[in-house]
C-alpha cells in the first residue's frame, strides 16, 4: 500500500505547485480561483465533514478530500495554447494535469 501512496503524493505535490501558479495567472477563470481558496479554507477550517477530534477519522477525510479537490481543479485548468495547436496568447502551463 505504501508503494501506491508515494506516486500519488508526488503527483499531489506537482498539482499543488501547478495550482499555485494557476492561482497567480490572470488567464485562470475566477471560478477555479474561488475553488482554490475554498480548498485552502476547508483545510484550515475547524469545521470539517468529519470533525478532527474524532481519532483518525477526522484526519482521513482531510487526507482524502483535499487531494481529490486539488486534482479536480487542476484537471479543469486551461490547456496551454501550444497543446491546442495554436500559439496565440499565454495560458497556464498544464504539465501536472491528467488527460
Amino acid at each position: 500500500m505504501f508503494k501506491m501512496l508515494v506516486p500519488r503524493f508526488i503527483l499531489f505535490r506537482k498539482e499543488v505547485v501547478q495550482l499555485w501558479k494557476a492561482f497567480r495567472a490572470p488567464e485562470t477563470p475566477l471560478m477555479l480561483k474561488a475553488a482554490t481558496v475554498f480548498v485552502a479554507f476547508y483545510l484550515l477550517n475547524p469545521f470539517d465533514i468529519v470533525p478532527d477530534f474524532i481519532p483518525f477519522a477526522g484526519w482521513i477525510d482531510d487526507l482524502v478530500l483535499v487531494p481529490m479537490m486539488v486534482s479536480w481543479i487542476v484537471a479543469r485548468l486551461p490547456v496551454p495554447a501550444e497543446a491546442r495547436g495554436r500559439s496565440q496568447g499565454p495560458t497556464v502551463d498544464g504539465k501536472a494535469r491528467r488527460l
